[in-house]
């Protein structure tokens, strides 16, 4: 299995469980691994043979701007479903970091893996 990864992706949205959070607008950084096969697009050299981490990266940005939840986890688990969901990936490692929500921390976060890899 091939993996194309997206680094720190911000996007910034409505999370946090505290009714101060609910009001305003905070950052989350995503990072990706996406499992692939890249046999055919290194044959052909063409964007149309691979996953197009651009469109996936708009996808994230738009899918988490435009979402409203308390918890990290339900915001990592319904992006992980979009993304095998509308792109197809077999295996995926996602990692989302609020970055400031702790004092004394870089940021908070979850690490999750679905699917399976071959």
């Amino acid at each position: 299995m091939d993996i194309i990864f997206l680094e720190q992706l911000r996007a910034d949205t409505v999370i946090g469980i505290y009714d101060w959070e609910r009001g305003i607008r905070q950052p989350v950084l995503v990072d990706l691994e996406l499992g692939v096969n890249l046999d055919r697009c290194a044959r052909s050299d063409k964007i149309a043979d691979t996953l197009d981490y651009k469109k996936v990266s708009r996808r994230v940005v738009e899918f988490v701007e435009g979402s409203q939840f308390h918890l990290v986890e339900a915001l990592a688990c319904a992006l992980a479903k979009l993304l095998q969901e509308e792109f197809g990936v077999s295996w995926l490692r996602l990692r989302i970091n609020k970055p400031g929500a702790l004092r004394r921390s870089h940021g908070v976060g979850v690490v999750l893996e679905r699917g399976r890899r071959e």
